[in-house]
């Protein structure tokens, strides 16, 4: 396999990123005394959502980020409650959520010893960071490229540049990214050149327009495809 680096995307790809928001939006709104619905987590995620796709096209800093989402949510909802605090202790929450993807503390295991693998995420570094070092995974990867650390986000090829410094400048065909969003990991790929493979659990058809090498419903299937 041509193969050198792998660079995984962390959450939706690697962390369940789903299970570890649900479990801290709902210790935050418990933390302070107010009932909580799931019906709080959809509007949530559709504000979140949107703020992260602003994000992803440069609209938005990630210090912004962690206020704003909760701004809106409570206005919305019509609490009167003071939204950086409640952004500060979902932070503290989140940063426990470290459940993982099915399979892939197993597939991270099998792959160490034949590739160097990377960590590339669009996330706020006080959480990942915290996130990782609690992770059975943290200590697997080689390299870990943050976006708020670095000033970039995927998919602006900045970020990649960052990456392939730290990587020492390996072979571009020598790289693979791994990851389970087309608007940021593939699309990323893309502008940098490099392979992509999407996880796609759900199997979603994607938009025309993204090149995709290779595209895996289990994490396993990594596997086949590298061998």
């Amino acid at each position: 396999m041509k193969y050198k680096w792998l660079l995984f995307d962390a959450d939706g790809t690697l962390f369940d990123f789903a299970q570890a928001e649900k479990t801290a939006l709902a210790d935050t709104f418990i933390f302070f005394k107010y009932d909580y619905n799931d019906n709080y987590l959809k509007v949530y995620k559709k504000i979140n959502s949107k703020i992260w796709d602003d994000f992803e096209k440069g609209k938005i800093t990630a210090e912004k980020i962690k206020g704003k989402r909760f701004e809106l949510l409570l206005q919305q909802l019509e609490i009167d409650h003071d939204f950086n605090e409640f952004a500060k202790k979902y932070l503290e929450n989140l940063e426990n959520g470290t459940f993982l993807i099915e399979g892939a503390e197993k597939l991270i295991h099998n792959l160490a010893p034949h590739f160097k693998i990377g960590l590339i995420t669009n996330g706020l570094k006080k959480v990942q960071r915290s996130r990782l070092a609690k992770s059975i995974l943290g200590n697997y990867f080689e390299q870990i490229i943050i976006s708020e650390e670095v000033g970039y986000a995927k998919p602006n090829p900045k970020i990649f540049e960052i990456a392939f410094k730290q990587m020492n400048y390996p072979e571009k065909n020598e790289v693979l990214i791994i990851g389970d969003s087309l608007t940021s990991d593939i699309k990323g790929g893309n502008n940098f050149n490099i392979d992509t493979c999407w996880y796609n659990p759900d199997k979603l058809t994607p938009n025309p327009g993204y090149l995709i090498n290779y595209e895996i419903q289990n994490l396993h299937e990594l596997q086949d495809i590298l061998r």
